[in-house]
């Protein structure tokens, strides 16, 4: 398993809308980044700033956020806690 450090979180990045509202499908090119995940693990914190965000948090994040990583085939994302714009509830 992958454990963050410091400030940093383990994010698996929700799958990109393969259909729109009205029922067409969107081809691998036209398909934006996800911009929601869930939070699998997340760092101790800095001194000065604590982890605010725990595991199983749905969050949303910045388009061009945090650093791709694979491991064990999934792909994540690894980003610091203020890349996090928001928790979902």
């Amino acid at each position: 398993m992958i454990k963050p450090l410091a400030d940093r979180v383990l994010v698996e990045a929700q799958e990109a809308e393969t259909k729109t509202a009205s029922g067409l499908f969107i081809p691998d090119s036209a398909k934006e980044k996800p911009q929601q995940g869930v939070i699998i693990a997340v760092g101790n914190g800095k001194k000065d700033e604590p982890m605010e965000l725990k595991p199983g948090d749905k969050v949303m994040y910045g388009k061009y956020s945090g650093s791709e990583v694979s491991f064990d085939g999934k792909d994540y994302l690894i980003m610091r806690q203020s890349d996090v714009i928001a928790v979902i509830e």
